[in-house]
């Protein structure tokens, strides 16, 4: 009989162990960081210790989460908020640079509007050209990654030699109105595994904002 055998028998006998508990004590193991050889039962509690521990951690690190997207969540819910009570295009485009620069600590923020009308001088509705509207319609969902080599680096204006990561967010339901771009000068702010849930939601109640303001 060799150890596959062993190790087979094992496993289609769970009872095994039940009908000779003897053995549990009397066969020991190599530990598992080295030394002196344990018993089997004193092996499997080392075991079971660890897989405690790596729970521990995958929780400690699950909480971690939930507590960073309650903290988002609630941000999002006072721009919300912010958007709501704003009576004219002017004030929900102060709301929304104030509070993703105060709140949510983005450093630099670009907004771009197209095919509807602004009022007159609106940074938003500087002239963006078709390639760009383009690539914006293309997007489909908030896109984030570094900032060398973007397209739309240049709407940072003066800050975009400081800009290292973006994140770019379309805006329209059907057809696309704007792009809302976001810049950091941490490289690792905006990185292209990022979840975009919460970007996406921005997205939307920016959209329905400046749609519902003259």
């Amino acid at each position: 009989m060799n150890p596959d055998d062993v190790a087979r028998f094992l496993r289609t006998h769970p009872q095994f162990f039940d009908q000779h508990p003897d053995l549990l004590e009397s066969i020991y193991v190599p530990h598992p960081h080295g030394g002196r050889a344990i018993a089997l039962t004193e092996r499997q509690i080392l075991g079971l210790r660890e897989k405690a521990k790596l729970l521990e951690g995958r929780l400690g690190e699950l909480i971690r989460y939930g507590t960073e997207n309650d903290a988002i969540g609630e941000k999002v819910h006072r721009l919300a908020l912010a958007l709501l009570g704003a009576r004219d295009y002017a004030s929900t485009v102060r709301a929304l640079y104030f509070h993703l620069r105060e709140d949510f600590s983005v450093p630099h923020v670009a907004l771009r509007l197209w095919g509807r009308p602004l009022p007159e001088g609106a940074l938003e509705g500087a002239a963006v050209d078709d390639a760009l509207r383009g690539m914006v319609e293309a997007m489909g969902a908030p896109q984030c990654g570094p900032a060398a080599g973007n397209s739309f680096l240049a709407w940072f204006g003066d800050a975009q030699d400081h800009v290292r990561s973006v994140a770019l967010v379309p805006l329209g339901q059907t057809r696309s109105i704007g792009l809302l771009a976001f810049g950091s000068e941490d490289p690792q702010r905006f990185y292209v595994e990022m979840g975009t849930l919460f970007l996406r939601r921005i997205g939307e109640l920016v959209t329905g904002a400046l749609a519902a303001r003259p």
